[in-house]
């Protein structure tokens, strides 16, 4: 899974008859301090996530899988909202 942020919405009015109805978000990967990192994608949102909102995303087939649509043209779903994240960093040895 990939963490990142949902940074804008996709409208399409016409659209592969499987992706009626489900929203399109636009997603930034984030390293887990929360910068930028590679290039932003459309990911499927299964968890009615928000502009702003740190996501897991979920790739390949699992993306489909996720969102119950195993024959859609699906490569990324969103698949949960991060409420909170910790990270322990080991500390340096002398």
């Amino acid at each position: 899974m990939i963490i990142a942020k949902v940074i804008g919405n996709i409208w399409a009015t016409r659209k592969e008859k499987t992706l009626v109805g489900c929203k399109l978000m636009i997603v930034q990967p984030v390293e887990v301090s929360g910068e930028p990192v590679g290039k932003s994608f459309v990911a499927v949102d299964s968890v009615d996530a928000g502009i702003g909102e740190m996501v897991l995303v979920a790739t390949g087939s699992s993306a489909r899988k996720a969102i119950g649509h195993e024959e859609s043209p699906i490569d990324a779903s969103i698949v949960a909202i991060i409420d909170i994240h910790e990270v322990q960093r080991s500390g340096a040895k002398s």
